[in-house]
């Protein structure tokens, strides 16, 4: 980067920094602070969709896109089924409830204990989220451009903190519209130079034919098989319990949609976020698609992350070597092919398939050589493009991209920890009362616990697979025993409180054993997207049935 992408980055970052801390600079109760106030539909949904659309996305999708094609839009098939469940049955309960917090909703229907059990872990999971989502942008970052990553990490996180800090939910909100501008000026941007690069070599048509017989615009996997990741039905049932749990019990959610002025404004903002939310992600892995094609003319390396790259180079072993060979000679050949005019797709498609397995194979031999696993080069594909191939000006744009994301979900997620902690812990408990002259000085400092905290977790944070994988692996352990309970409010009518706590805490630990043990029993492999229809309908179905023995019992009494 040069001084053209520094100024570009420091005037965007310390706009939106400093425009939502000046215009929330008059917050000056609790209730504002945690809950806003008249606030549009479309600020709602923009808020909303830039607290779930985080750095990740706009770094592994692409890196998916480029890799495996558009099947991961399967994962959000089940968002809008999702979407007018909550607009349906959720945000009346909540509006008329006058809640602040979605747990908060819980004591009223069962007790204090249901509600402490659920709000924990919401803290456990979301604090967790807090820290991969200001890591995930710093590694990738720091790895490209030698950038310090506890000195990107501090930065990040600290940008974060002065503004929601300052304003708290209206800060998210309002700041929350100024990022998605950035974010999808950057997308329209990369696609149109990606589109006229494309099209200057080689008809575009051709690279779209290519694309398809290489599978990368296959969009649709119909088989039934829980071990296939992403499927229509792993997304229209484990995505629409997922998305479900994250809209309708997530804090962070739940607290952006309930800074609406009334109900209708709630709802326009959700329907807002869940029929943009599938176009947008598809757009995005599509990017990654167009990234496959310009490397299909332009120079790339075997291995996009530079400190892998490295390390398998230290041991320059033949094999590796003759790979590295192999996939030069078929880059240079396919190179050379696009750029005849009569090129046909079947061949870029049949050359584009052997270097993959090159790589594929390249891969495996340092794995084996090496004795580890080698990180997935997901991330790093499309900072690659951007970094050697985008303008000055573009590329500071698009570190704006990935900040202004990194600091939206951010922002939210420590907005959110905030208030739940303070109405739901410190406030019910009457260590800190609702009406003391303090609460709102607490409440900032709260928030700044935890953003320090997040910015901790990002320091020590370790993650080797994809980073948008691992943030909806880590939501799938603890959203579906959250939704269980949820449900069961909502739609159980007679069941107790203890018995309740009892199999949500089964739940609980099954989901976490299912996960983390079954490494050890091959046969047993349960994709994530699964954990959360599991958990949530032991849960519900339990209960339910819990449920239809005490009426039975009361009938015979």
């Amino acid at each position: 980067m040069n001084w053209i992408d520094w100024l570009v980055i420091f005037i965007s970052i310390g706009f939106i920094v400093g425009y939502g801390a000046w215009k929330t600079r008059k917050v000056a109760s609790s209730g504002d602070f945690h809950r806003g106030t008249n606030t549009s539909w479309l600020t709602v949904g923009l808020s909303v969709m830039a607290t779930q659309a985080s750095a990740i996305t706009f770094l592994s999708a692409p890196g998916l896109g480029y890799e495996s094609g558009l099947r991961f839009v399967q994962f959000y098939f089940g968002l809008p089924i999702a979407v007018w469940f909550i607009s349906r049955f959720f945000i009346d309960e909540y509006y008329k409830s006058r809640v602040i917090t979605a747990y908060e909703y819980l004591e009223r229907k069962f007790d204090l204990k249901i509600r402490l059990f659920t709000a924990f872990l919401f803290l456990i999971q979301r604090g967790l989220a807090a820290g991969i989502t200001i890591y995930a942008p710093a590694i990738v970052l720091c790895v490209l451009f030698g950038w310090d990553l506890v000195t990107t990490c501090v930065v990040v996180g600290l940008a974060v903190i002065v503004y929601t800090v300052s304003g708290g939910t209206r800060a998210v909100s309002i700041t929350g519209k100024w990022q998605m501008a950035v974010i999808f000026l950057s997308l329209f941007v990369v696609t149109g130079i990606l589109i006229y690069s494309i099209s200057g070599t080689a008809s575009l048509k051709l690279f779209l034919e290519a694309a398809h017989l290489n599978g990368k615009l296959q969009l649709l996997d119909w088989s039934f098989d829980p071990s296939t990741r992403y499927t229509v039905w792993s997304g229209l049932l484990g995505g629409f319990f997922l998305s479900l749990s994250y809209f309708g019990t997530d804090q962070s959610q739940v607290q952006r949609y309930l800074s609406g002025s009334n109900v209708r404004v709630a709802r326009k903002g959700l329907y807002f976020n869940g029929l943009l939310k599938i176009p947008m992600q598809l757009f995005i892995l599509f990017i990654g698609v167009l990234v496959w094609m310009f490397f299909s003319f332009a120079d790339a390396p075997m291995v996009f992350n530079p400190s892998l790259r490295n390390q398998i180079q230290l041991q320059n072993h033949p094999e590796l070597r003759r790979l590295e060979n192999q996939y030069s000679e078929l880059k240079n050949q396919l190179k050379d092919y696009v750029k005849n005019n009569s090129a046909q797709p079947e061949a870029i498609a049949a050359l584009s398939a052997a270097i993959a397995s090159v790589k594929q194979e390249y891969l495996e031999q340092y794995a084996f050589l090496s004795d580890t696993k080698p990180p997935k080069d997901t991330n790093f594909i499309f900072l690659h493009y951007v970094v050697h191939y985008l303008p000055h000006g573009l590329i500071g744009l698009v570190v704006v991209m990935v900040v202004s994301a990194a600091m939206s979900s951010t922002a939210g997620e420590l907005n959110a920890l905030a208030t739940t902690t303070m109405i739901d812990y410190l406030d019910r408990l009457g260590i800190i009362g609702p009406n003391s002259k303090y609460h709102l000085l607490c409440s900032r400092v709260v928030t700044f616990f935890w953003g320090l905290l997040a910015i901790a977790f990002a320091i020590i944070a370790s993650l080797f697979d994809n980073l948008i994988e691992m943030v909806n692996i880590l939501g799938s352990l603890f959203y579906g025993t959250i939704l269980g309970i949820f449900l069961v409010a909502f739609f159980v009518k007679k069941t107790s409180a203890p018995f309740l706590l009892l199999t949500a805490s089964v739940a609980q630990m099954g989901i976490l054993g299912l996960h983390f043990l079954q490494h050890k029993f091959p046969g047993l492999t349960v994709e994530y997207l699964w954990y959360n229809l599991l958990a949530s309908l032991f849960v519900f179905l339990s209960n339910l049935f819990f449920s239809v023995l005490n009426r039975k019992s009361s009938i015979f009494e």
